[in-house]
């Protein structure tokens, strides 16, 4: 297949553009490269796959070094007649929306940030997906969307209609729209709700990054709600895979579902939502601990209220994940961490 990833200077997408390039996909990678987080690290997840930063030039596409059947573009999602004409040249067969302006804190000092790249973007993203007669699309969405809703584990047939961020805002409507597509246009789209995702090449915004260059610096980390947090932590490698299984399998319609069904996860258009996490919440306590050992070193730790937009736990039900794909994420944080701290050293000479 010619595959479409948007957003592979992004942690996660170069992990899946590495991945479906062992497989033999033809990828085509796009990314904006803003300055949200450094953007050196942006430049080697790109060497990492072969592409030179010296080669980048806003709209060129690029062939990768090392993969014959990876090339690169930089481009905005907001640049809807560049897009366009890249989806005409290019005749995809599918697309993964990754690309998106990330982070809930700093959505409540940026929000226009969200709008441009979350919604202007995805927008043009559909209507590209709508014009080229692409297969399936499947995008990132978050387990923020479950917002203030405390039913534990989060289940995709539940309300989410009480964001508490413009960013979990941001990637409901993303849901929204998708659907709107698949209905009127017949796109199937997935939509892939993560839930916090670490790893080697992870971002620097995350608690896991945060906490190791803190520690290591010999510096305090800010431990927010005092402490009693939990977090459904899924390890990269999980979340890859149950994106390609997810690209694999387009959603298909079903006509035959009643009108009266008010189930949120359930749609008579190829549209389906799928919850990506490890199933298994960890205590951010257990979490700094697991990271002190890895490192070899204690923490000074700030312990601070619980900041606005925040949640205090997220735990994901993945049933219809293992009923459907056959798929359960399930790598433990002592080997997840211990990935990350190794990747971090190297990567950073620490």
């Amino acid at each position: 297949m010619k595959i479409l990833i948007t957003g592979t200077a992004g942690f996660i997408g170069m992990h899946l553009a590495e991945k479906l390039l062992k497989r033999g996909d033809q990828v085509v990678g796009l990314d904006s490269i803003n300055d949200y987080y450094d953007i050196n690290l942006k430049y080697g997840r790109l060497e990492k796959n072969g592409i030179r930063k010296d080669e980048l030039e806003y709209g060129k596409i690029v062939q990768s070094d090392s993969n014959a059947n990876y090339r690169f573009i930089q481009l905005k999602l907001e640049d809807k007649e560049n897009l366009l004409k890249l989806f005409e040249a290019e005749k995809f067969d599918k697309v993964v929306n990754l690309a998106a302006q990330a982070g809930v804190r700093y959505s409540l000092t940026n929000p226009d940030a969200y709008i441009e790249a979350n919604i202007i973007g995805f927008i043009n993203l559909l209507e590209a997906c709508r014009h080229y007669k692409i297969k399936h699309l499947a995008y990132a969405s978050s387990s923020s969307v479950y917002g203030s809703n405390t039913h534990m584990p989060f289940s995709t047939s539940d309300n989410v209609d009480h964001p508490v961020s413009l960013y979990a805002a941001s990637k409901k409507s993303n849901e929204l729209m998708a659907h709107t597509y698949s209905h009127l246009f017949g796109i199937p789209t997935t939509g892939l709700r993560f839930f916090t995702v670490y790893g080697p090449w992870g971002r620097p915004d995350m608690a896991l990054f945060l906490f190791t260059k803190a520690i290591l610096e010999n510096k305090p980390i800010q431990v927010f709600n005092f402490g009693e947090m939990m977090r459904d932590f899924t390890y990269i490698s999980d979340i890859i895979e149950g994106v390609v299984r997810v690209i694999d399998h387009p959603p298909v319609a079903n006509p035959n579902l009643e009108s009266s069904n008010t189930d949120p996860s359930k749609s008579k258009a190829p549209y389906k939502i799928y919850n990506i996490g490890n199933s298994s919440p960890v205590k951010l306590m257990d979490f700094i601990t697991t990271i002190e050992k890895a490192l070899g070193k204690e923490a000074k730790k700030d312990l601070l209220p619980i900041q606005p937009g925040d949640v205090p736990a997220t735990y994901a039900d993945t049933a219809a994940l293992e009923a459907e794909l056959g798929y359960k994420p399930n790598t433990s944080i002592e080997f997840g961490i211990g990935e990350f701290v190794k990747w971090y050293q190297l990567f950073y000479k620490k």
